[in-house]
């Protein structure tokens, strides 16, 4: 046995089994076209040596990040010009992940955690992308043009501890010096809910203090740097110390053999709030996370100054009494559990639609890889059905603090109308429909500028 500091590159085709079962004589030919007249020859040009191939995929050696990465990108962009005039369901495109580290070469094959590593960053890839772990972004970010996107760090199968992520995409948007400045000042942190559940959480701004409620899914340090969520939340850190986390099942906190229902979120959001060391501050909830904030304040009366809710309800889809809802219902849980994990964006963009059908092409992408990397299918299922089941009603009558309630007009995630009915079970609440068809807060809308300017008015009268 041999061991050396390597740099690994792991790759597949995405939808292998798909498009073999499709066209296997075409696919077939088609790889093998590319092996010869793309791959091996930008693979033999930066000196990598393949360790082994499988029939939709290869392990290569690097002597350098710096040739692993350059070998990738110009692999992804070729595949671009040779398969980019197929539709995406006949398309052949491949997966990369790079890591560098200690390998150990054993009989003509390699082995080791930075090789485990550099499999686990492939699947994590985007159809057409590269990721690389963040020891082989420091090697290379001052040696390459490409553009890598900050995808923070992820939890990935059978490694136990945290990968920082970065990814480039042929479309990946170029990532501004003050995002990347900004994000150097949230810190994050982690704390233990009394079943032994890690939490992820952040903090970031000065100010009164804004605590946020876990909504949907959740990723403190992608959501960041995200074109989705990141303006909204730095708008409130300008003005505002902006606590946040990642609910249980999601993002850094824990994923595997959780309790993912109501009463333990309402615990969780007390947990962090006591590791924060939070006296009084404004509740913030989004969409499932309103019936949250709703529950938590009418518990913690003590605790909460005054509360914002967008786009939320009181009674989850499940428990409006509406054919039509409960079919939506089911037909998301049926695309959560038969696609979720899948790199094929098309399950995850049935949310994406949803969320934000005035979004941009940019913003819509974002959010459909936000939920990949969130959390698993089983967890997303999970989070699906309690949301779906959720029922505050009662919690929302005994409510005794300042509440303002915003929801766009034309929002297809959660109806108008259960926006109208939670402000009229909060005594005193004042209700804002705000123009537009998003559930989501994203910025050039005039959703967004009108969102903030109640919300700045409302925090500077409650929570001085």
């Amino acid at each position: 046995m041999e061991r050396r500091l390597a740099a690994i590159m792991a790759a597949d085709m995405s939808g292998y089994s798909r498009l073999m079962e499709r066209d296997e004589d075409g696919i077939i030919s088609r790889q093998k076209g590319h092996r010869r007249e793309l791959i091996d020859l930008a693979v033999d040009r930066y000196h990598g040596h393949i360790v082994k191939t499988t029939g939709d995929g290869m392990l290569v050696e690097f002597p350098s990040a710096h040739d692993a990465v350059r070998c990738a990108v110009e692999v992804q962009n070729g595949m671009v010009q040779r398969e980019g005039a197929r539709s995406i369901e006949e398309r052949i495109q491949y997966r990369v992940g790079i890591n560098v580290g200690d390998i150990v070469f054993d009989e003509g094959d390699v082995f080791g955690d930075a090789v485990n590593v550099a499999s686990r960053l492939e699947s994590l890839a985007e159809p057409g992308g590269v990721c690389i772990s963040d020891s082989a972004h420091q090697m290379v970010q001052d040696r390459v043009r490409d553009e890598f996107r900050d995808l923070g760090s992820q939890r990935v199968k059978n490694i136990s501890r945290l990968i920082k992520v970065w990814q480039w995409t042929p479309s990946s948007p170029v990532q501004t010096s003050e995002v990347a400045a900004d994000s150097l000042n949230q810190r994050i942190e982690f704390c233990v809910a009394p079943n032994n559940v890690q939490l992820a959480y952040a903090g970031i701004g000065k100010g009164p203090p804004v605590f946020k409620a876990p909504n949907w899914l959740n990723h403190i340090e992608y959501e960041w740097r995200s074109p989705v969520w990141g303006p909204a939340l730095a708008e409130i850190a300008k003005h505002h110390r902006l606590v946040r986390f990642d609910q249980r099942g999601n993002g850094l906190s824990d994923w595997d053999g959780v309790d993912i229902c109501e009463s333990a979120m309402i615990a969780d959001m007390a947990t962090v709030v006591a590791a924060v060391g939070l006296e009084r501050f404004a509740l913030f909830g989004i969409s499932q996370g309103c019936a949250f904030s709703i529950r938590y304040a009418a518990e913690n009366p003590e605790k909460v100054k005054c509360l914002v809710l967008l786009g939320g309800f009181v009674r989850g889809s499940l428990m409006r009494g509406s054919p039509e809802q409960r079919q939506l219902h089911d037909a998301a849980t049926t695309m959560i559990r038969q696609g979720w994990g899948s790199p094929n964006p098309v399950y995850r963009h049935f949310f994406t639609e949803a969320m934000m059908p005035d979004a941009t092409t940019e913003q819509k992408t974002s959010f459909d890889e936000l939920q990949r990397v969130a959390t698993s299918p089983e967890n997303a299922a999970r989070i699906h059905e309690m949301n779906g089941s959720v029922e505050v009603s009662e919690f929302a009558k005994s409510l005794k603090v300042p509440t303002l309630v915003l929801h766009s007009e034309g929002d297809r995630r959660v109806p108008l109308e259960e926006g109208r009915r939670m402000a009229a079970l909060i005594p005193g609440a004042r209700f804002v429909a705000l123009p537009g068809n998003n559930h989501a807060l994203i910025q050039g809308t005039r959703a967004f500028d009108e969102f903030f300017n109640e919300f700045h008015a409302f925090l500077k009268q409650n929570n001085g």
